[in-house]
């Protein structure tokens, strides 16, 4: 299946007008993700408006979804799953991308 870039394009700058608009919710894995992490609503909005799209799932069983890399203003790494097909950005989880998944914020360890 070919991937639109241009799509692409226009959904990441959905993702961001949502999270600068204040029009997101959080999930109650997402919830406890950012509890268990220590990840504050504000750092996950800050991520979201500057990140930048890793993975694309447009056929998602559970509904159209991405995976997003941001960094909070204090330079932390996030990692957003949310959707991109719905009115409100819904946040499933988030996460720091560290070993041993994540070699770095944007490159996987092999599996």
């Amino acid at each position: 299946m070919d991937i639109d870039p241009e799509n692409l394009v226009a959904v990441l700058q959905r993702i961001h007008d949502q999270a600068r608009l204040d029009n997101l919710r959080i999930t109650q894995h997402a919830h406890q993700e950012m509890v268990a992490e220590d990840i504050t609503l504000d750092q996950v909005k800050e991520a979201l408006g500057a990140s930048e799209l890793l993975e694309n799932y447009p056929q998602h069983q559970r509904g159209a979804c991405c995976l997003l890399a941001g960094r909070t203003s204090d330079g932390r790494p996030l990692h957003v799953v949310c959707t991109t097909a719905q009115p409100a950005l819904i946040v499933i989880t988030v996460y720091e991308p560290k070993l041993p998944k994540w070699i770095t914020p944007r490159q996987r360890r092999a599996r």
